[in-house]
């Protein structure tokens, strides 16, 4: 099987097995929830990953409503997949923010094709989580913002850490975005199972853009220098 092979395998069984969620909050699984998710994200698969080729590990948090959670590729809204990668999308045209700076990342280190054939990228929790405010309006939830849902997930976390290693990722080294939660998290998790000899943190694409605006070059930067570190 190609990479690409494994990785929509690994969508299509995409389901959440853990504890039951705190209550107001839910799943979100684009694969179940979108059916455009699985075509367009499988074409995007296709297109950049049909080889036997190892890649190197990158983790964000987990899926947004407004980029994976409607497209099933990690840091790519509907926009990007359609400008960046050619790949056609049908459905609603969102925007997100941490989709723009990982593009303008990737055209620095050389390319969509250049970077896809080098990088992997998913989540620790590869399924999202959304809630509902005051007024009704769903939001996008991460697993580590209560510690009654990181409770609830921690086994499935693990799970699918093992599971996308399994894919066909370089051994050793692990890259995490997000400096806060997301990385305290994965090395206390990584001190348990052992799964990296190293974790290379990176502020989250999402933080930069909405704090560090004025910075984001220095920002870009620092990610390329970071992944050129391990892939020349």
């Amino acid at each position: 099987m190609t990479f690409a092979d494994k990785v929509i395998r690994f969508n299509k069984q995409l389901q959440y097995t853990g504890a039951l969620l705190p209550a107001g909050i839910r799943v979100m699984n684009p694969f179940i929830e979108n059916p455009e998710a699985l075509q367009v994200s499988s074409a995007f698969y296709k297109k950049y990953y049909s080889d036997m080729q190892p890649r190197h590990l990158i983790l964000g948090i987990n899926p947004g409503r407004f980029g994976a959670g409607l497209t099933g590729v990690p840091f790519t809204d509907p926009k990007r997949l359609i400008s960046e990668c050619n790949i056609p999308y049908h459905g609603k045209l969102t925007h997100e923010p941490s989709s723009v700076f990982v593009y303008e990342m990737i055209h620095a280190f050389g390319g969509v094709a250049a970077f896809y054939q080098k990088f992997y990228i998913n989540s620790l929790c590869p399924l999202g989580f959304t809630s509902v405010d005051a007024a009704g309006k769903e939001k996008n939830y991460n697993y580590y913002d209560s510690p009654a849902l990181i409770a609830a997930v921690k086994d499935y976390i693990i799970e699918n850490i093992r599971k996308q290693i399994a894919i066909g990722t370089i051994p050793g080294v692990c890259f995490c975005l997000g400096l806060g939660k997301n990385i305290a998290f994965l090395q206390k998790l990584n001190k348990e199972h052992h799964f990296f000899d190293t974790i290379i943190p990176l502020e989250h694409p999402r933080f930069i853009v909405q704090y560090k605006s004025k910075s984001i070059q220095s920002y870009i930067d620092k990610y390329v220098n970071a992944f050129r570190s391990v892939a020349g």
